[in-house]
Formats: C-alpha cells, sequence, structure tokens
C-alpha cells in the first residue's frame, strides 16, 4: 500500500511495468536504431523513479537493481558499447547489467541440472515413499518456471529428461519408458507444454493478466480465411525471426490449437458479434469463451491425460 502511488508515476513516464510486494520491473521497448534515445529516456525516467523513492523515504537496493538488454543477437550486436557506458556512468550505484540475457538464462539451466542430478543420484530406489519424495520435492524444482524452456533445443530438453530418468531409478540396461509411464510421470517436453496450455486457459477464462491476455487474438467463428468453426481457436502471429517462436505469444496458440476439440468447446450462446461473456463467481465478474461444462478440474484432468499418451503414444 506504501509504494502504490509509484505505479502512477511509472505509467506517466510511459513505461509498462509490473509491481509485486517489494519489486518491480520497469520494461521498454524499442527498435535497436533508436537505442540512444531510449537508454537516455530510460535514464531520465529512473532519476525521477530514484527521487521519488527518496521522497518517501525509501531507497533502491542496488544488489537486487539488473538492467536486462534482450533482443536478436544480430540486433544487440549493432548496440554501441558507448550507450550502455552511459547508463552505468548516470546510475552505477544501482545497475548491473546482464548482456545478452540468454546467457544468465543457459546458466541457471546448467546450475539446476548440476544441482538436480546430485539430487537424483542420492535417492534409493523408490520405494512408495521415495516416490512421493521425488514428485513433492525434486520434481517441483524440475518444473518450477518450466514454460521458460518452451523451444530449447532437443540437446537441453534432452538434458532435463536424464534428471527425470535418473528420479526412476531404473535397473541397469533396461529400458526407461515403461518405467515412467508406470510411474505415471510424463515427459518433460510435455510438461513444458502443459505449463503453456494451463495458463492459456486461464487467460480465456478470466482475461487475466491483462498483459498476456493482451498477446492472445482469438480467430472469430466466422472468418475470411478460415472455414467456419465451433471452437475457440487462437491467431498464430507471423515472424521471420525463429528466437520469437519462443515466445508466449508464438507458443499459446501453436499448443492450444492442437488440442483435442472437446478441450477446445466454446459457450454454447459464443458468437462471433460477442467474443466476451460475462460470468459471475465467488462475487466477481469475469469473461469466458470456454462452456461452462468443461469446468477447471475437469480441463486439466482431460488436458493431463492428452499430453501423457502424447508423451507415450499407442503403437
Amino acid at each position: 500500500m506504501y509504494t502504490t502511488l509509484l505505479s502512477s508515476l511509472i505509467s506517466s513516464l510511459s513505461l509498462c511495468h509490473h509491481l509485486y510486494a517489494d519489486d518491480k520491473q520497469l520494461f521498454l521497448s524499442f527498435h535497436f536504431s533508436d537505442s540512444q534515445a531510449n537508454i537516455s529516456h530510460l535514464q531520465n525516467d529512473l532519476t525521477q523513479i530514484t527521487s521519488w523513492m527518496t521522497s518517501n523515504l525509501l531507497s533502491l537496493n542496488s544488489s537486487k537493481t539488473e538492467f536486462l538488454l534482450m533482443g536478436h543477437k544480430r540486433h544487440l550486436s549493432k548496440i554501441h558499447n558507448s550507450t550502455l557506458l552511459n547508463l552505468l556512468a548516470t546510475l552505477a550505484s544501482y545497475l548491473t547489467i546482464i548482456f545478452p540475457f540468454l546467457i544468465r538464462c543457459l546458466h541457471y539451466l546448467n546450475s539446476a541440472i548440476i544441482t538436480f542430478v546430485l539430487s537424483a543420484a542420492s535417492v534409493p530406489t523408490l520405494t512408495f515413499t521415495a516416490k512421493t519424495v521425488a514428485m513433492s520435492i525434486l520434481h517441483s524444482k524440475l518444473e518450477y518456471c518450466n514454460f521458460l524452456y518452451y523451444g530449447l533445443s532437443k540437446f537441453q530438453i534432452n538434458r532435463l529428461q536424464h534428471i527425470q530418468n535418473a528420479l526412476a531409478q531404473a535397473p541397469k540396461f533396461k529400458h526407461i519408458t515403461p518405467i515412467l509411464k508406470s510411474l505415471h510421470w510424463g515427459k518433460v517436453s510435455e510438461r513444458i507444454e502443459y505449463e503453456i496450455i494451463s495458463l492459456t486457459y486461464k487467460i480465456l477464462n478470466t482475461t487475466q493478466p491483462s498483459y498476456l491476455y493482451d498477446l492472445v487474438s482469438i480467430q472469430p467463428p466466422h472468418s475470411h480465411n478460415t472455414p467456419s468453426s465451433p471452437y475457440v481457436t487462437l491467431i498464430k502471429p507471423s515472424s521471420s525471426l525463429k528466437v520469437t517462436h519462443r515466445s508466449f505469444r508464438h507458443a499459446s496458440p501453436h499448443l492450444w490449437n492442437q488440442l483435442p476439440t472437446s478441450l477446445r468447446i466454446p459457450h454454447p450462446n459464443y458468437s462471433s458479434t460477442s467474443q466476451q461473456l460475462l460470468f459471475q463467481h465467488a462475487g466477481l465478474t469475469f469473461y469466458t469463451l470456454l462452456s461452462p461444462s468443461i469446468t477447471f478440474s475437469l480441463f486439466h484432468s482431460e488436458l493431463k491425460t492428452y499430453l501423457f499418451r502424447k508423451s507415450y503414444p499407442s503403437p
């Protein structure tokens, strides 16, 4: 409550932002050719934010403040180092520059793999109790923010799969797939897809979070380019950059449109002229496109079944 007014200040500075309890993230998107002007804009904005915090008896935590520059490698290479040095010179005590961002992601992935392999190696042959421990402790860590792994190379995904295989403690020279299937453990790639599809389902039902809902475009039932369909279909954005296919904007419609039609049945009153339908729940008003017969628990149960069969297709 004490820092709520900071949101108004950030919005007035033409910055996108997320606010948490005591953490703030600022976002600024720009073309690489306009990097100098936008970095200067960010400098001025951070100065105003710092002044606001000082006047309200607050201070930035320099050890937790970072500047992340994300973009295609070809574009990042064209941004002059002097531009970044100007930012450091102005706010050297507050910012740590990470350039490029992918280095940090891969470092986290490598650290996670080493940690999990060591943990998995310490698990004895799986009894019922050991299975429960593996699922609650190690699997939960393996799945933490795992949707960020979507689109990684097969080599990196296989490294994560080896962790899950080690948890299963298969006897030497015995094929791992039947063991994983008997444990009802979906493979890593399908578990990643589950998180993205589950989040998409939440967005279609509640329109929240708004910053992700704005990235989802719903194809009208009667389109000039496609035949009429009674199922909720998301529009796939076009892009020639392979790296963008890892983004939620691309991953969400790609995975959602592959779902069985039984999971994409729209609301019975859905029409091309009304893409959003109000419904009440716990005193709050939400929007939904999906049939009320597809409850939260039923959808996720059917989704798990679908992805499990995808992990272990019948011969």
